[in-house]
């Protein structure tokens, strides 16, 4: 059977998903405005929606990823892609990609819903990109450090610890090889230890 890709089902989802996060942005933002972003290139430069402060009219880039994978679920963790293959070929994930003009992610997460594409509740984790990208360079998590734990030509797949994260409070990769098309490689972050290190800030 082959492996099958979640990119268009996720697609519709989110966009179901959109009137509440909408909602939260309305309620816990009261001095931003927002625009969603409907062109295909600000969206491949990882611009979902742009926020702009009311008093100074400054402008932030922000990229929503939402856990549409495990709805109903209050996962402690979020995962950052590194890789991905297309057609064969390895790609680089969204995480490190120079090209992205992501500001913030949106880290959308326990999504809660009554019924298929029904929403109810959700939360909301902001992460400053920069501050994230800085601080993975000063614990030497970069991708060519991380390319030692993946061994070649093998189809690793699960969890894999490495030196530069406590593996129980801060994180790990997780290499998606046997059940998901794209075969990513994510670096898993606890949503915690985010928000301890001063990268992130629970929104909702």
């Amino acid at each position: 059977m082959p492996l099958q890709s979640n990119f268009n089902s996720d697609l519709e989802r989110e966009k179901k998903l959109c009137s509440l996060l909408d909602r939260y942005y309305r309620q816990y933002l009261k001095h931003y405005s927002f625009e969603r972003i409907s062109k295909m290139p600000q969206q491949l430069a990882g611009i979902d929606l742009i926020f702009t402060h009311t008093s100074n009219g400054k402008k932030y880039n922000i990229d929503e990823k939402a856990q549409l994978d495990y709805i109903n679920e209050n996962l402690p963790t979020f995962a950052f892609e590194l890789s991905y293959e297309k057609n064969g070929t390895l790609k680089e994930g969204w995480l490190f990609d120079s090209s992205k003009k992501t500001e913030f992610y949106a880290l959308i997460t326990s999504i809660y819903a009554d019924a298929p594409g029904v929403f109810t509740s959700c939360k909301i984790t902001m992460v400053n990109r920069q501050k994230l990208i800085n601080f993975l360079k000063e614990r030497s998590i970069v991708l060519s450090s991380l390319k030692k734990y993946i061994l070649p030509d093998q189809n690793m797949h699960g969890k894999i610890k490495v030196d530069e994260l406590h593996h129980r409070s801060e994180g790990y990769l997780f290499a998606s090889t046997k059940n998901k098309a794209e075969k990513p490689l994510n670096l898993i972050l606890k949503l915690d230890f985010l928000e301890e290190i001063g990268v992130a800030k629970r929104l909702a």
